[in-house]
């Protein structure tokens, strides 16, 4: 798949088909396309059988009622004005947003505009390097690999990081563009650039390093930057100097340092960035340097690959950081060796460059790494070894022979383990157990593998793995807030309170405090301390007001006290933020305890109507009202 002379297709005869085939660039690109998005749809075609997981998707699409009201004024109002999710990524709200108001919660439908949207990026990033480097093989070969690599698999069949796929989108928009601004420079071909930045930062801010990213692309491929003696031999209608390109990017830097401060305030206020108590400077920096040399072992051999990788701590022994630093340094002097080829350089820094937001300086969540921050970074190797390659193989058909086989086999290979990561993303009990086998110590997996036990009513079974979470990371309050509502299950309320109480203490959370406040009202209330229950629900409604299952815990609280005008507003409330087959029996029973039978035979249609199991939600309403 590599290139044997600067004009390969020449060297066939004119009366063969395949020069003909190629014969015009347009029609093999058109044809190269198409080979690509067809083995690119054919190992993702599998996502039509995955359902949501238990990840996020809840926060992005199944639980949340702004996205669930479709493309209409208010959702993108909200859009633009949400810190919903630690982060403001408008755009990609809007698209979630306009998914379910195709498919409303048809899994299929939303994992496969993910695919879409990825096949989009495997194109635009082949046409991308073609046009840049006029290079077709090692072009196709790059962006086959970044089509088909079992990294990207968590980018593609995980519905809520369409952000990731749909940055990327704007990002190569954005790179594009650029390089026919650097052809013909001119206002309205910047605003192009800038616009589609913009578009890249709204959908997420890991394409904040652009400006450095198109630094990097001047100067090889587009070749505007030369430095040292090569100044001398440049077209000076084309270069320019190192100041006036950095002049140039000052508008991107100005979007970027918006970017950064929204992004930060943010996740603020989600609380999603930990402390330097928790993750002090030092271990921050050594998992820097142990997750650059991490990524490029997933990348060359990507198996026992997991959704979540726990952050190591200060666990992390001296000969590993010094393993990961060295192999940074030795690619990095490497690099500079053999500075005469340029995509050496451009594609480290890249790699080095575009992974600064994910690496966890600033650490945001409880990750050391994760696939999906491989996404953009990955280019940047690609280029280093394509190119590379290429550039060994030279004319010599022996070379170019070899690595056409072995680039082939390496495409399969990667296939067929992407087809496999696919099929753990089926399901959440699947991928979380496919995640406790592949790690050592996996907090978060066994609390998700236990969260989905929970919601099968295999509470004993869930308990299991809250435990074995709580044994690794006794600080963990997800794992002390599930705890909790297996203790709560077990109707035992005092040792259910003291595990809610735990969450409170170890948490800064504003979601995770919301819901343990909730649980704790629910403890109190079965204890028969109403009092103490009713503040404990004002409580999370203070740090989450919309909180339904707040407002039913207040309901259930009025109608205990006969209250039933009380009762039926909290309810009303609740169905409006979360309807529910069992808020809309709770109402339909207040609103016949307040004497109106009209209203409350409609609730009960209406819970009729959402319910996928009536006789359960009954039930349920009978569990909550039992003391």
């Amino acid at each position: 798949m590599f290139e044997v002379s600067p004009h390969p297709i020449q060297m066939a005869s004119q009366d063969s088909p395949t020069a003909a085939l190629f014969a015009s660039s347009p029609k093999r690109n058109l044809i190269l396309c198409l080979l690509l998005v067809t083995c690119t749809l054919a190992l993702y075609n599998a996502v039509n059988q995955n359902g949501f997981v238990n990840y996020d998707d809840d926060v992005y699409v199944t639980a949340n009622r702004h996205v669930q009201s479709g493309l209409r004024w208010s959702t993108i109002r909200w859009a633009f004005t949400t810190f919903d999710a630690a982060n403001w990524h408008p755009l990609t709200w809007i698209s979630h947003a306009l998914d379910y108001q195709l498919f409303k919660l048809n899994p299929a439908g939303h994992h496969y505009t993910n695919v879409l949207l990825h096949c989009a990026c495997v194109v635009l990033l082949f046409l991308l390097l073609v046009d840049a480097t006029g290079r077709p093989w090692p072009s196709l070969t790059a962006a086959a690999i970044f089509g088909v690599h079992p990294l990207n698999v968590e980018s593609v069949a995980w519905v809520a990081e369409r952000k990731n796929v749909l940055s990327m989108l704007f990002l190569l928009l954005a790179l594009w563009a650029y390089q026919r601004y650097a052809k013909k420079p001119a206002i309205a071909g910047y605003a192009v650039v800038t616009f589609w930045f913009a578009c890249g930062l709204m959908a997420k801010p890991q394409v904040i390093t652009l400006p450095f990213l198109l630094l990097l692309w001047d100067y090889w491929p587009l070749r505007r930057l030369e430095l040292g003696s090569a100044q001398a031999d440049s077209d000076p209608g084309r270069t320019r100097t190192l100041g006036w390109l950095l002049l140039e990017k000052i508008p991107l830097l100005a979007l970027s340092a918006a970017s950064a401060v929204l992004t930060l305030a943010a996740q603020r206020a989600g609380g999603a960035v930990r402390s330097a108590i928790e993750y002090p400077l030092p271990v921050r920096i050594e998992n820097a340097a142990g997750a650059y040399f991490d990524y490029v072992g997933r990348l060359l051999w990507p198996l026992r690959l997991a959704p979540m990788y726990p952050h190591p701590g200060d666990s992390l022994r001296a000969w590993q950081i010094a393993v990961a630093a060295l192999f940074v340094l030795a690619v990095t002097a490497l690099v500079i060796a053999f500075r005469q080829k340029r995509y050496l350089a451009v594609g480290w820094l890249w790699y080095l460059g575009a992974l600064v937001p994910m690496i966890g300086l600033v650490q945001v969540g409880q990750q050391a790494t994760a696939d999906r921050y491989m996404y953009v970074p990955m280019i940047g190797l690609l280029l280093m070894l394509c190119w590379g390659l290429a550039g060994w193989a030279g004319n010599r058909k022996t070379r170019v022979g070899a690595l056409a086989c072995a680039a082939a086999l390496a495409l399969v290979a990667c296939g067929g383990l992407t087809y496999r990561q696919v099929g753990f993303w089926h399901d959440s009990e699947r991928l979380w157990t496919h995640a406790v086998a592949v790690t050592d110590d996996n907090f978060i997996a066994h609390v998700n593998l236990g969260e989905t036990m929970l919601n099968q009513q295999r509470t004993e079974e869930a308990a299991v793995h809250f435990r074995a979470a709580v044994q690794i990371r006794p600080n963990d309050p997800a794992a002390h807030l599930n705890l909790g509502t297996c203790e709560r299950r077990r109707k035992n309320y005092v040792p259910a309170l003291q595990e809610d109480q735990a969450v409170l203490r170890l948490t800064s959370d504003k979601g995770l405090r919301a819901y343990a406040l909730v649980n704790l009202g629910t403890d109190y209330r079965y204890l028969k301390d109403y009092a103490r229950a009713r503040e404990s629900y004002e409580a999370a409604l203070r740090l989450n007001p919309e909180a339904a299952r707040a407002f039913v815990g207040l309901g259930l609280l009025a109608q205990k006290t006969a209250e039933f005008n009380d009762a039926v507003t909290n309810y009303s409330r609740a169905v409006e933020l979360e309807p529910s087959d069992v808020a809309y029996l709770l109402l339909a029973q207040a609103l016949q305890q307040r004497g109106q039978p009209a209203a409350a035979q409609a609730a009960f249609v209406a819970a009729q109507r959402v319910s996928p199991d009536l006789d359960r939600a009954q039930q349920a309403v009978r569990d909550l009202q039992a003391e």
